[in-house]
This record gives C-alpha cells, sequence and structure tokens, in this order.
C-alpha cells in the first residue's frame, strides 16, 4: 500500500509539472532584505524605482545607505560592512576599490554633468551667468562650496571645474583666486549636507549634479561643456585635470583624471540576498524601468548599459547580460 501510495503521489507531481510547464518549477520570487549603498546624487531617483520594484515584488524590503560614492565603497572594502548592490556616482571609484576582491564586474549606467546651484536668496543671484560665474565666486561676501573629494566624486569634479576653467578661459591661476575664497568649512561630506546648506542660505552656491539641481528644485548656472564634464567627446580636453584625493590606506593618495560623468553600479561577491539583487537590477537596466525613471529626474541614462569587456559580461549574472553591451 505504502509502494502504491508513494509512486502515485509521484506520478501525480510529474503530470502537474509537465501541465503546468516550466514556469511552475522556476525559483520563488525574490523576498527578504536588499541593501544598496549608493551615491547620495541617486537617493531621489532610487526612492520612485523602489517603489515602482516593489509593486512587482512587494517582499523585498530595502535598507539604502546614501553617501560619498568614495566613502560608501570604503565601507565595504575596509569597514567590513555588507550589502547587496554598490552604485557609483563615478565608476572608477568601483574599479578601484572594489574589483576583483568584492565584485566582478561594473556595469555604467547614467551620466551626468556639474552646474553651479544656487537659491532665490543667494547674492549676486541677478547677475550671474554661465559668463561671469567664476568672478562672483571670487567677490568676499559670497559664500560658496563643494563635498569632499576625499569622500564624494562630486568633490573632486568641482575642483576639476575649477582647474578646466582656469585653462578654458586662459586665466591663470583663476583656481587658486576662486579656492582662496572657499573657507574649509564650506566642504562637505555628502550632497544631501550641501544641498541644505543652499537651503537655508548658509551657503550662496555650490557645485553639484545637474539631476541634483533638479531634484531638489534648485535654481542653477549651467557650465560650458568644456568644463561641465557632461560630454564624452571631451574626454581628452577633461583629462587635462588632476586632484590628489586620499587613498585607501592611511598616509596614501590617488590620483583622479577628468574624464565624463559615468555612473557605475554592481553586485557584490558576498550578496547576502542574490535573488532579489538579481531581479532589481534587471528592473534598473530596463528602458522602460529605471532607466526611464533616471532620463525623467535630470539624468541621461545609458541605453542600452554597458561594460567596458567581455569578460566582464561573462561574469554577470545570465538574466542581465540580454540588457547589457561591451562598450565599443
Amino acid at each position: 500500500m505504502l509502494f502504491r501510495f508513494l509512486k502515485s503521489t509521484c506520478l501525480g507531481l510529474l503530470a502537474a509539472t509537465m501541465l503546468l510547464g516550466p514556469a511552475s518549477v522556476a525559483k520563488a520570487e525574490p523576498a527578504g532584505t536588499l541593501t544598496i549603498y549608493l551615491a547620495g546624487s541617486l537617493t531621489e531617483p532610487l526612492k520612485k524605482m523602489i517603489k515602482e520594484f516593489n509593486t512587482q515584488y512587494p517582499a523585498v524590503t530595502f535598507v539604502t545607505k546614501a553617501g560619498g560614492s568614495t566613502k560608501m565603497a570604503r565601507l565595504i572594502a575596509e569597514g567590513g560592512e555588507t550589502a547587496d548592490i554598490m552604485a557609483s556616482a563615478d565608476y572608477v571609484v568601483i574599479d578601484k576599490t572594489l574589483i576583483p576582491k568584492f565584485a566582478a564586474w561594473n556595469a555604467r549606467f547614467a551620466s551626468n554633468q556639474i552646474v553651479l546651484c544656487y537659491t532665490e536668496t543667494s547674492k549676486m543671484r541677478d547677475t550671474i551667468s554661465p559668463q561671469n560665474w567664476y568672478e562672483i565666486l571670487q567677490t568676499k561676501g559670497v559664500a560658496w562650496g563643494h563635498t569632499d573629494p576625499n569622500l564624494d566624486p562630486c568633490g573632486y569634479r568641482s575642483l576639476m571645474v575649477l582647474q578646466l576653467a582656469e585653462q578654458f578661459y586662459g586665466k591663470p591661476g583663476l583656481y587658486d583666486a576662486i579656492i582662496a575664497n572657499r573657507p574649509s568649512t564650506n566642504i562637505y561630506a555628502k550632497a544631501k549636507d550641501l544641498v541644505a546648506r543652499l537651503k537655508d542660505g548658509t551657503l550662496d552656491y555650490g557645485f553639484e549634479y545637474l539631476s541634483v539641481a533638479v531634484q531638489h528644485g534648485l535654481d542653477y548656472v549651467p557650465l560650458d561643456r568644456h568644463i561641465n564634464l557632461g560630454d564624452m567627446a571631451l574626454d581628452p580636453f577633461y583629462k587635462r585635470a588632476k586632484v590628489t584625493v586620499s587613498g585607501p590606506k592611511p598616509g596614501t593618495t590617488i590620483d583622479r583624471i577628468g574624464s565624463s560623468i559615468t555612473y557605475g553600479v554592481t553586485m557584490l561577491n558576498n550578496a547576502p540576498n542574490p535573488e532579489a539583487a538579481e531581479a532589481f537590477l534587471g528592473y534598473l537596466f530596463s528602458p522602460d524601468g529605471g532607466l526611464m525613471v533616471l532620463d525623467t529626474m535630470g539624468q541621461p541614462p545609458f541605453i542600452p548599459v554597458n561594460v567596458p569587456t567581455q569578460a566582464m559580461l561573462d561574469a554577470m549574472p545570465a538574466s542581465l547580460k540580454p540588457k547589457v553591451t561591451v562598450a565599443k
């Protein structure tokens, strides 16, 4: 009797599997906690992405930690913190800090540009323009700032803008003259802090990403494409800028070389929830998903998302490969 019962049960399960097809035996939908470390400039888009993603996968709970990309990556590589996904405002941060020990690939998914933000209370707001902004930043009594270049890519990119402006406008000493009017107290750890100081009137002006200005309703001065780091075709000129920042170990330094702004994202090798991470990245890489969210929030996406080498594409989860191309 027992044998007949077991045989009948097994045959029933086999028949059900054949009737319902492969989908019935597919792995369960993602659930549980998904931890994402991200650049501060991605905070607002990610909020919208999470809301959209949860309409399809409501069982996934998100834990996010935002800040300067360099700092976020170092928390993983040096601080021993654990995350599923790391999204950086500079894809080079992932290359230099997380690959190969903590991650195997780095997908480039969006671009941006630097602008000079201000508010309705900013001094000389009625006279500042794309032609005279560097003169106004030298004016005594005008408070301007940027994020910390040792912690945040926007910080070293802000300094690159000033270096490139000196060369592009042919004004020797311009960089030093502008920096002389910026006390160290006007350097902030992350974008959130800089935006808050603009809005409360502590700062008159601050360098930030265009997407941050759009998302937070800030006024801004657009900068010439030769200095805003937003045009990939001008990478040969951008490379003239170099900012030295602190290295991964105390007492060491790294040179950051100017290049067009490119965001990178990866799934960590030891991701606690790889199923949910893979599902979210699939949504992020979709033109009608996360990439659309970025586009509507002032941050041009790369369609398709790309990786620099075939080896990186090969290292990616199978479900993501059709959404990614190898950059030429």
